[in-house]
């Protein structure tokens, strides 16, 4: 063990403790895998990330740096708010991209494009591995699991984006806020549960600040069902899908996280054929940890 630079930061949010936390090791040469899974379930968060120098072939490519990317229990081939968190940590940390403006992550699913859009930080979202509508027996279990009547969804697609993401959409944000999912009925399955805002006015505020859906995320963790307080993976997919599908605009913002106390806030923009998921991210801690 050594000590290494350590930041932890609060994505998707300008606000420090109102998004998701992220740990950042920035230094994670030398550290084998069972390593940083310790480490990472001893943070107690939904997950930590390694910085690495980028791979030959990731460095030929254009790649500023790599990232490994853990949550309890498992590594991610690519997650959203650790994309955000660890360019935010290796900016902050003095790394400097080959490209102006412009970051380059090399991740497990490849290749990840970052650019600063104002004071924030977006990425664009990664092909789907999955895409189409599920099962209608995974949509009924999900209903299910959910509480919800089946009728109750009215739209569903796969969103896989590396996080094996089941998109649901439900007809409203009250909806969607009022879920008390049952975790035995839907173990094993990720799932992330999307309801309009602003276009059917089920919350006053909405058209006020801008809002247009509700976004919640449900997948298994170590100890049962979990909900993650803002999820840049599933947000990207359901972009992809929403846009797609001519259920959202071209640019909008999603609300997620205001069920368990937080407020995150996820820009979308559609800029030709690229999806870019942005928003703001915050240090909260900064220092050295010993691994």
């Amino acid at each position: 063990m050594r000590q290494r630079p350590y930041l932890q930061v609060d994505v998707f949010t300008p606000e420090p403790y109102r998004g998701n936390p992220l740990a950042v090791v920035l230094d994670g040469e030398g550290l084998t895998a069972e390593a940083m899974q310790q480490f990472t379930n001893w943070t107690n968060l939904s997950e930590a990330t390694f910085v690495l120098p980028p791979t030959p072939e990731g460095r030929a490519a254009g790649a500023d740096y790599r990232v490994r990317i853990f949550c309890p229990g498992r590594e991610l081939p690519f997650a959203g708010h650790p994309t955000l968190g660890s360019c935010h940590a290796w900016l902050e940390a003095g790394g400097q991209p080959r490209v102006p403006g412009r970051v380059v992550q090399e991740c497990g699913v490849g290749l990840v494009t970052l650019r600063q859009d104002g004071d924030r930080l977006a990425f664009a979202a990664p092909p789907l591995i999955r895409s189409g509508p599920l099962d209608e027996a995974d949509v009924a279990r999900i209903a299910h699991g959910l509480g919800v009547a089946r009728s109750d969804i009215l739209h569903h697609a796969w969103c896989d984006n590396g996080p094996n993401w089941r998109g649901v959409m439900l007809r409203s944000a009250v909806q969607v806020l009022a879920l008390k999912p049952d975790g035995a009925i839907l173990a094993g399955l990720d799932v992330g549960v999307v309801g309009p805002r602003g276009k059917v006015g089920v919350v006053g505020s909405s058209d006020a600040d801008g809002i247009a859906f509700e976004v919640r995320a449900f997948f298994p963790g170590s100890n049962g069902l979990i909900e993650d307080p803002v999820t840049g993976s599933l947000n990207a997919a359901l972009a992809q899908w929403l846009i797609g599908a001519g259920l959202a605009p071209t640019r909008y913002v999603a609300s997620q996280g205001t069920a368990l106390g937080r407020a995150g806030r996820v820009h979308v923009v559609q800029d030709g054929s690229t999806i870019w998921v942005g928003g703001h991210t915050v240090t909260c801690i900064s220092g050295t940890v010993r691994v």
